[in-house]
């Protein structure tokens, strides 16, 4: 009887929200906690690039046969050549498919347990899952407070003081771009600097890229990875095509690995393809697919910057009235004009967010972090309105 020896898990608080939203009757009920794209009609669209590449895997896919434990190599490589590019020389990068960006990070994990790594240096606040994906594993997370809600701000400096506990061989994870949840940066000094203390403390930099195109477009996006990559000897990049390509339900990333040479990385991707055998045996093929044959043709590939742009200037847009409410009551929203991406947190207290809910059927995550795709123009209003209520009844 050994499953009677097993304690009840808490329920995610996150798929908790989801499911007390669906099951809420009233009509202009405001779910703000999944983080999915959505239009202004509060559908998740399937991208007409997507559609197109599908019907041509349709007509030309030959089989379902399995392909290995590192997937789609046509997807990984051109993948990589889009993400990476010249960045860092060619022979010193590896790089395999995985079930999504968390199937991305739990590879890392492994491998970083298996390298002797014991710990991880995180930011915080971060994305709900990294540290107990990363402590799972065996590698110890260690929080780094470095990001101000009220003032929606990165804090450089305390960021890199954070860093003072960290020893040589200590890995450090890093979000690529659109932090989630806060939706803030380094600008292009911060991360220069953020590179230049990693490669002088000796340390292991993990970049978490699963935003890509969401923020101040791909190029710019790839910014802070890039970055990192050219000035360290070794590096890890989890990399999701989940946001920037629609694909939720295919589970669709990559993780790929730079080396000092050639010759470790090809013992590093030995090593990256016995833990995905281990794991998962082989990822699945058809978002990877669809990316494949998206990238390799300029027409769709075209198309799909276009659909990722006007994505992209939908999130910015909605940012924009958000803020032009200015502060109501203790809740700043102007600050979020500044931020990148699909999220932000709101310097709300479990009370708040509890009361909005009750009131008003707004639902958010209990930290104050909310979907910003979550919104369409008359969520907007509604929303404002539903913080003058709350601040003209002093709910605190």
């Amino acid at each position: 009887m050994r499953f009677a020896t097993l304690a009840r898990q808490p329920d995610d608080p996150l798929l908790r929200i989801i499911g007390q939203h669906a099951a809420d009757p009233r009509a202009d009920k405001i779910d703000l906690g999944v983080g999915v794209f959505r239009d202004e009609e509060g559908r998740t669209p399937v991208m007409t690039a997507v559609k197109k590449a599908e019907a041509i895997l349709l007509e030309t896919q030959s089989s379902k046969s399995y392909l290995g434990p590192e997937g789609d190599i046509g997807f990984v490589r051109a993948l990589g050549d889009l993400v990476i590019g010249d960045t860092v020389a060619r022979d010193r990068i590896v790089g395999l498919q995985t079930p999504g960006g968390t199937g991305a990070l739990r590879l890392t994990a492994e491998l970083l347990a298996r390298s002797g790594v014991a710990r991880i240096w995180i930011g915080s606040p971060s994305w709900a899952n990294h540290a107990p994906l990363f402590r799972q594993a065996g590698v110890e997370p260690a929080l780094i407070p470095c990001y101000d809600v009220n003032s929606q701000r990165f804090d450089l400096d305390g960021f890199l003081a954070g860093m003072d506990g960290a020893a040589a061989g200590d890995a450090v994870l890093l979000h690529g771009c659109c932090h989630n949840p806060i939706g803030i940066d380094p600008d292009a000094a911060g991360w220069s600097a953020i590179a230049d203390r990693i490669a002088a403390d000796g340390l292991i930099p993990v970049v978490d890229l699963a935003y890509q195109g969401l923020g101040d477009g791909f190029a710019i996006d790839a910014l802070g990875a890039r970055t990192i990559l050219k000035t360290v000897p070794e590096a890890l990049l989890a990399y999701s095509c989940d946001k920037n390509f629609g694909l939720y339900r295919e589970r669709t990333g990559a993780l790929f690995a730079v080396s000092p040479d050639a010759e470790t990385g090809t013992i590093v991707l030995s090593n990256l393809l016995a833990l995905a055998r281990a794991n998962w045996s082989m990822p699945p093929d058809h978002g990877a697919a669809i990316v494949r044959i998206i990238l390799g043709d300029e027409a769709l590939a075209r198309e799909w910057r276009e659909e990722l742009e006007t994505m992209r200037q939908r999130l910015a847009s909605l940012r924009a009235m958000l803020a032009a409410a200015g502060t109501i009551g203790t809740v700043d929203l102007a600050a979020v004009a500044g931020g990148k991406g699909m999220f932000a947190t709101l310097p709300l207290t479990p009370t708040q967010v509890q009361w909005l809910r009750d009131a008003h059927a707004i639902y958010m995550a209990g930290s104050g972090r909310i979907n910003i795709a979550g919104f369409n123009t008359a969520a907007v209003a509604r929303f404002h309105a539903a913080l003058h209520d709350m601040a003209a009844q002093g709910i605190a």
